[in-house]
């Protein structure tokens, strides 16, 4: 007696959910380099490519300094000393006139976001003067203050305060009705209401015109060290042009860059710490 060979099994073409599934492990195994090294590819490709244009003379010297001679200026900078004091004059300034500019801001919009009459008073003019350029008050500045510091300040102070203070009274003005209605149904006072939802709730968008602001305070003090100062990045920059040192101005315009890169960086920091009740979406 003969045996019929088992009759083979034949596998069901796999489904769409299948193939989804399939494409998205193999996304994630491919996707196994860190952040950290894609963030830095960019860069560094760039970095090398302007190297290379150096070394077979497309870029000159006397047009764009080499990334090698730039970092060599840099070591002979630091070995003298003028770096460090350039990096700590120009930070105290934009502290300061960070410092000025946010409490100006917090206190303008507060007032205009929370009170109408406030609003009344306060936001027409701030939405006129914000539209003026703060880099052609340099001149009035210095007949008001003079030649030393305060202009200095005061001009870094008058970059930062337009962005925070909209960032703060739209985030104020944007809160979720309900919110505030839910609130006074739980027995919240105004001034509870306003610790607890009102400022928490425009917390984001503070910070995102903080963000804005500490860029802009770093653009401001590039023009705000050509009155008549004796140091600073700024300062460093304006004799470098004189004497067409190409290198030097590189190096400055990297510490803006570096600077400007920690000042976001420990404002993300704080927005991690400060939202961390706020879950957010950070792309995929």
């Amino acid at each position: 007696m003969t045996t019929t060979p088992e009759r083979a099994r034949v596998q069901p073409p796999p489904s769409a959910v299948d193939t989804v599934t399939l494409t998205s492990e193999t996304a994630r195994k491919g996707d196994r380099l860190p952040r950290w090294v894609l963030k830095t590819i960019s860069p560094i490709v760039l970095i090398a490519l302007w190297q290379l244009l150096s070394s077979v003379g497309v870029l000159e010297d006397d047009t764009l300094a080499s990334p090698w001679t730039v970092v060599q200026t840099a070591a002979g900078m630091w070995a003298d000393g003028s770096l460090q004091s350039a990096v700590i004059t120009s930070v105290i300034r934009v502290l300061a006139g960070l410092g000025v500019g946010l409490v100006a801001a917090v206190v303008l919009a507060t007032l205009a976001g929370l009170f109408r009459r406030g609003e009344d008073i306060i936001d027409a003019p701030m939405q006129m003067l914000r539209t003026v350029p703060v880099i052609g008050l340099i001149p009035l500045l210095i007949i008001w203050f003079g030649i030393n510091e305060e202009p200095k300040i005061i001009l870094v102070g008058l970059a930062v305060t337009f962005p925070l203070y909209m960032n703060l009274y739209g985030g104020i003005r944007n809160v979720d009705a309900s919110l505030i209605e839910a609130a006074r149904t739980l027995g919240l006072g105004w001034f509870g209401q306003v610790r607890h939802v009102i400022l928490p709730s425009a917390m984001p968008q503070f910070l995102i015109g903080l963000r804005y602001a500490l860029g802009t305070a770093w653009l401001a003090l590039v023009f705000g060290e050509t009155i008549n100062a004796t140091s600073g990045i700024g300062y460093e920059m304006n004799k470098a042009r004189e004497f067409f040192a190409t290198d030097i101005i590189v190096v400055c315009l990297a510490l803006y860059a570096i600077l400007g890169l920690v000042a976001d960086m420990i404002v993300r920091g704080l927005e991690r710490g400060l939202l961390s009740w706020r879950p957010a979406f950070s792309g995929k």
